[in-house]
């Protein structure tokens, strides 16, 4: 997809300055030969703030003179691969067809092969380091060839004020004690083994103290730990990666990342965003969910503005070669610039497509299928277009906000109490339900006082000029599962107990009742809703914690759905809208 077709660079990575000034010190002064840095949430931004600052001093190469290869420890799963991967990023080789993708044969004529064994392995990297000297001081490599023994290890000896450091990154480290437990330790030692100036840095989002092999066997490496990434540089990591007027994908409609609908795109990150945060906060994911959503959420839009056919082809390297006004066929009109959207209709987009936002979390982030086939399937079509030209909101997988709709009108008839059950819980202050939902005789009469009663008098010493705001125009407030489960019961108990079968075993007043919102249908049906989020889940997901929700409709969809189970919802309000 577009959003994840270009690498987020070193500028793009806010929050990221200090830990990069930091080891940009480190490898040009005298470093650790062993570094652990630890992210326990965005291990790939820090392997690429990692490789930014390789690059940085290898090109620069003030006083010391580096080589850097960075390795994957998912993709290097065997020890010859790793080998391999490491020696040729060394000794900036890539193999290519036309020469049997042979890999970097070293300083000798016959040519050696480094992946036999670890100590082959260092004896590649004394070679790759031979090369670095000989490179600097222009040395043949023939001459290097005849160099043997004592004389080769003279001959890696810097000179002067000069130093050659290699330095080797390995990201995700924590599978290789999965994959290669018996080259954790050499690799944390390579500096001694080898006898180079050679730095190990190890990226990962476990604690060094968890992979750490035993009985002491690996040195204390030197910490460190990359900062955590804020909303705010997120979002801006976000925006970085919006495509360029001048580069569309062949795969998606020119006018989709138009610059005019770059401040639409900012607003729609952060409703991702908000959406998507608390179960990752990881920029790559969160562009990737992005990348599959953005075109459908931009199309009913361009359907409104007359773009359903292209305005400009597109090369094969997906760079767009605009048509001059004289270049268009018969019939053909001239499509003019695309007008931002309204706030409104910004909004109406946004009530629309927020459902879809956990779809595709749920659908993308474990990978159980890829964004161009996510967003194809769930591509609008015009029936979403007529919808937004006649004012109306329809939802997106079964969410409809509004009117009664096709999605929440088929909802079974315990998921009707449900959602009216939290819309009451949202919106009446706690401290009033024994008022609204008590049954007993003195709730009765304190409720008929209420009532009939005056408005209250201000009390002494206030003017009586503050006002209050009504529940219902400052949002749905949360409210805990317990709560929900009473006022669900008090429904169930005086507006469905003639729907409900004979169970002549019930004989006390509301023991059915109980029995029946203790059920295990009723916990699976509160799940399913906030799965469509029609119950948004306020409480973070673990099990020592009360799960709080709110509720995620209208007051016109609660109405509606009180008068299908035949509920008097004004009523049991307690501010009457």
């Amino acid at each position: 997809m577009a959003s994840t077709s270009r690498a987020i660079g070193t500028t793009q990575l806010p929050g990221y300055e200090t830990l990069a000034s930091h080891l940009e010190l480190l490898l040009t002064s005298h470093s650790p030969s062993f570094i652990y840095l630890y992210d326990p949430e965005t291990p790939r931004i820090a392997a690429s703030a990692v490789r930014s600052v390789l690059q940085t001093v290898s090109e620069q190469e003030p006083l010391v003179h580096l080589r850097y290869a960075c390795s994957n420890a998912v993709a290097c799963f065997t020890p010859r691969l790793f080998y391999d991967s490491v020696i040729n990023a060394l000794a900036r080789w890539t193999p290519t067809w036309e020469d049997g993708c042979q890999n970097w044969p070293g300083t000798s004529a016959d040519g050696q092969r480094w992946n036999e064994s670890l100590d082959t392995f260092v004896h590649g990297l004394r070679d790759v380091y031979a090369q670095v000297q000989a490179s600097v001081h222009g040395s043949s490599s023939q001459d290097r060839g005849q160099v043997k023994g004592k004389a080769k290890a003279r001959v890696m000896q810097p000179e002067g004020d000069e130093a050659y450091r290699l330095v080797l990154v390995i990201e995700r480290a924590e599978r290789l004690r999965e994959t290669m437990p018996d080259l954790v330790v050499p690799l944390t030692r390579l500096a001694e083994l080898a006898q180079l100036d050679i730095v190990t840095i190890f990226i990962s989002d476990v604690r060094w103290e968890d992979i750490r092999p035993s009985l002491g066997a690996s040195p204390e490496p030197f910490y460190m730990d990359a900062p955590l990434i804020s909303k705010q540089a997120t979002l801006e990591m976000l925006e970085s990666l919006y495509p360029t007027q001048n580069y569309v994908p062949g795969n998606i409609h020119q006018d989709t990342y138009d610059p005019a609908l770059r401040p639409l795109y900012s607003h729609f990150l952060e409703t991702l965003y908000s959406i998507c945060s608390p179960f990752t906060h990881d920029p790559y994911e969160l562009a990737y969910i992005a990348a599959a959503r953005w075109p459908g959420f931009v199309k009913p839009l361009l359907m409104l503005q007359g773009r359903t056919s292209p305005r400009a082809h597109c090369n094969a390297d997906g760079r767009k070669n605009s048509r001059q006004a004289g270049d268009l066929s018969d019939g053909e009109e001239e499509l003019s610039e695309i007008v931002p959207p309204t706030e409104d209709t910004r909004i109406r987009l946004t009530r629309i497509f927020t459902p879809t936002f956990t779809a595709a979390l749920e659908a993308l982030y474990p990978r159980l299928t890829n964004a161009e086939h996510w967003a194809r399937a769930n591509m609008p079509d015009e029936a979403m277009l007529a919808a937004l030209a006649a004012g109306l909101r329809p939802g997106i997988g079964g969410h409809v906000d509004g009117a009664l709709g096709s999605g929440v009108d088929a909802l079974p008839r315990l998921a009707k109490f449900v959602l009216v059950a939290a819309f009451l819980a949202s919106t009446n202050p706690p401290k009033t339900d024994m008022r609204m939902f008590g049954r007993g005789r003195d709730e009765r009469a304190k409720r008929r006082r209420r009532r009939g009663g005056g408005p209250r008098r201000p009390k002494a010493g206030s003017t009586g000029a503050g006002v209050k705001i009504p529940q219902h125009l400052l949002g749905p407030t949360a409210f805990p599962l317990d709560r929900l489960l009473a006022i669900l019961g008090v429904l169930l108990e005086e507006n469905d107990a003639e729907a409900r079968p004979l169970a002549p075993q019930f004989t006390l007043p509301g023991e059915y009742t109980d029995m029946e919102i203790s059920r295990l249908a009723v916990y699976g049906q509160i799940m399913e809703l906030a799965s469509m989020r029609l119950l948004l889940r306020a409480s973070p997901d673990k099990l020592e914690s009360t799960p709080t929700y709110k509720c995620g409709i209208s007051y016109e969809t609660a109405l509606a759905l009180a008068k299908d189970v035949g509920i008097m919802l004004n009523d049991l309000l307690w501010e009457v809208v």
